[in-house]
């Protein structure tokens, strides 16, 4: 027989949702199964799964030692997680409690892995945590800590990380509801000269990896996008603009590709008409500052009202002088 206790990350899954995650290797309908005989209980009683778990809870399961391991699957980070801080480097960690972390992803890095073999920020994450003593690997089993908002792999800047359930829970209701303000740094061909709020609708061809952008809606398949921008500076001998990027609607490629349709494409960005500029090989735009909402509720109240930013990475310093 083996316990396993409910801690602050497990509470408020039901428990049927708990089991399928922690026992990978087991059939939805198995677990059922071994709810009605008893052989998993809750607190000691008959459970049909429905239930919400609480903290402190605890999940009788009576299998071989052997069952359970099998049924639980290789629940240890994948192999290359474990070579994630190696491979990547010591990443920025802007700001970091409990529940979340800041971080400034170099460009060049995947948020998520798209392939098995990728390393992506979200192993370095897990590896950094377990290198920090924050979790471990049994704790895997229940709750995996991950990245809240995704950068393209050649767009640098902040990711907000969630290291607990509830971090995870509240940072992706604010960013879903546009709470939390995203700033983005970069710098286009052309003069831009006044503020100005984009407004468009977004398709996306996912086999080409492209989105098209249209200034009325088309009709199916098109989200609405709002894009607004400020001109910080003007460099007049390459006819170049560094703008500040507020970033009202996500949706996959806006910034690059919103910028693009008004023809003032992103230095480097070759995917939507931008061109090399000296030896830059890659879209210059970079997740410069998040700005918190006021008032939030514990244990989130200490990021009230408060921002962050992260360096502009040395290409900057490059292009501009």
């Amino acid at each position: 027989m083996r316990e396993i206790v409910i801690g602050p990350n497990e509470s408020e899954k039901r428990l049927d949702r708990f089991l399928n995650f922690y026992f990978r290797e087991a059939s939805a309908g198995f677990i059922y199964k071994m709810l009605r005989k008893k052989n998993i209980t809750l607190n000691g009683k008959k459970a049909d799964g429905t239930e919400k778990l609480k903290e402190s809870d605890v999940i009788r399961v009576f299998f071989s030692d052997e069952t359970f391991e099998k049924l639980k699957g290789n629940t240890s980070p994948q192999k290359s997680a474990r070579k994630a801080l190696k491979s990547l480097g010591n990443i920025s960690v802007i700001y970091e409690d409990d529940n979340i972390v800041l971080v400034n992803k170099p460009f060049g890095v995947l948020s998520q892995k798209a392939k098995p073999e990728d390393i992506s920020l979200n192993e370095w994450f897990i590896d950094y945590l377990l290198n920090k003593g924050d979790i471990t690997k049994e704790s895997l089993s229940s709750y995996r800590p991950s990245i809240c908002n995704r950068l393209d792999r050649n767009t640098s800047g902040l990711v907000i990380c969630a290291k607990s359930l509830i971090g995870a829970r509240t940072m992706n209701e604010l960013i879903s509801k546009r709470f939390i303000d995203k700033y983005y740094r970069t710098i286009v061909f052309g003069h831009l000269s006044e503020p100005v709020s984009l407004k468009g609708y977004l398709s996306k061809d996912e086999k080409k990896n492209k989105v098209d952008i249209k200034v009325n809606n088309p009709g199916d398949g098109y989200s609405y996008i709002e894009t607004d921008y400020e001109p910080i500076d003007y460099i007049k001998e390459k006819d170049l603009t560094v703008l500040e990027v507020k970033l009202v609607t996500g949706k996959p490629h806006q910034i690059r590709a919103h910028l693009s349709s008004i023809g003032h494409p992103i230095i480097g960005d070759f995917k939507y008409g931008g061109q090399k500029v000296d030896s830059l090989d890659h879209q210059l735009l970079h997740s410069y500052r998040v700005r918190f909402p006021e008032d939030l509720d514990k244990p989130f109240d200490t990021l009230s009202g408060k921002e962050f930013t992260a360096p502009l990475p040395k290409e900057f310093q490059k292009i501009t002088g």
